[in-house]
């Protein structure tokens, strides 16, 4: 059985059935990259941003979706997707853009659901309202936001050039939720600061900020350095040294027993994209880490919650086959 409230067991529970997110490069830009805020962006951020880089090679959605949508019902034989607008910031420019993005997803074969990886400082009510309103319009079940906190220190987001405060996540998430949109909020494990890196102590508190806000899901990273970044430039003058495996799995397992039992956890890690890794040489090794990850909660009984209203014993909605009150 699983010791954390999985995103599969979620979805399983909500829909009865695996539902495959497929990332989506719609041409969106940053704040932190366009001159907007700056143009250095957050510290530990690939300058080339996450996802496929489908769009910059010209594929349209319908074209991204096609491909991705094939594959998984050929190999896995699914039938729901969510869209997930992945690289960059989503909402970020025209509320006019954002419009005609969404209006790009009608009629998607399988389309379930929308998710959005977005920045706090680039929503408001108009671009709330528009992605609650298209919610309704496309027959969605589901609009997700994907909000990076990184951390709940003001001084460690200004030190990475984050661009915006902690309240300002908190306000942001408050606002989704009252357009009953669904927030997932992210944070990042071993951040440089001006002093070192931030520890269990910062990790736990970060936590704490979160499980205070209606904050639906999580994902947690460990942070690792990437090529052509402002981290990698700390690390190679001996500024900055990595967690290593076993400082990330001792922090992730106290950060999730302070987590509310109820919050859907979508990552347990980061995932280096090819060719962009510079350090720990662990962070590559996926199945390792997956694998050292389920050994240590086990050998140190940890699960989600433990320390925060989870009771004695692991909560049955974890398993995907539960279909009980969550409580």
């Amino acid at each position: 059985m699983k010791r954390y409230y999985s995103l599969s067991a979620h979805t399983r529970r909500r829909y009865g059935q695996r539902v495959q997110k497929i990332p989506l490069d719609a041409g969106f830009s940053c704040p932190n990259r366009d001159g907007t805020l700056s143009r250095a962006g957050c510290l530990f951020c690939n300058p080339k941003g996450s996802g496929s880089g489908f769009g910059a090679q010209g594929q349209s959605l319908a074209e991204q979706w096609e491909f991705w949508r094939s594959i998984h019902v050929e190999r896995h034989h699914l039938s729901l997707f969510t869209a997930y607008l992945q690289s960059y910031s989503n909402t970020h420019g025209p509320i006019e853009k954002l419009a005609e993005t969404l209006t790009r997803l009608k009629g998607l074969p399988g389309l379930e659901s929308l998710s959005l990886g977005t920045r706090p400082d680039c929503l408001d009510k108009a671009k709330l309202e528009l992605l609650a309103r298209q919610r309704d319009e496309l027959g969605l079940s589901d609009v997700t936001l994907e909000l990076g906190l990184q951390s709940a220190s003001d001084t460690t987001l200004a030190y990475i050039n984050r661009g915006h405060t902690a309240a300002e996540f908190a306000e942001a998430v408050k606002e989704a939720a009252a357009h009953g949109l669904t927030v997932v909020g992210h944070v990042i494990a071993g951040l440089p600061t001006p002093n070192g890196r931030e520890g269990e102590a910062e990790l736990l508190d970060s936590i704490d900020f979160i499980n205070t806000l209606p904050v639906s899901g999580i994902k947690f990273h460990n942070l690792y350095v990437c090529r052509g970044t402002g981290v990698a430039k700390l690390y190679e003058a001996g500024q900055y040294v990595p967690l290593s495996q076993d400082e990330y799995l001792t922090m992730l397992s106290a950060a999730l027993m302070r987590l509310k039992p109820t919050t859907v956890v979508h990552r347990l890690n980061g995932n280096p994209g090819k060719g962009e890794l510079l350090a720990p040489d662990w962070a590559a090794n996926m199945r390792g880490l997956h694998n050292a990850v389920r050994s240590h909660f086990e050998k140190h009984d940890v699960w989600q919650g433990k320390h925060n209203g989870a009771g004695d014993a692991i909560p049955p909605w974890f398993d995907p086959e539960y279909r009980g009150v969550i409580e």
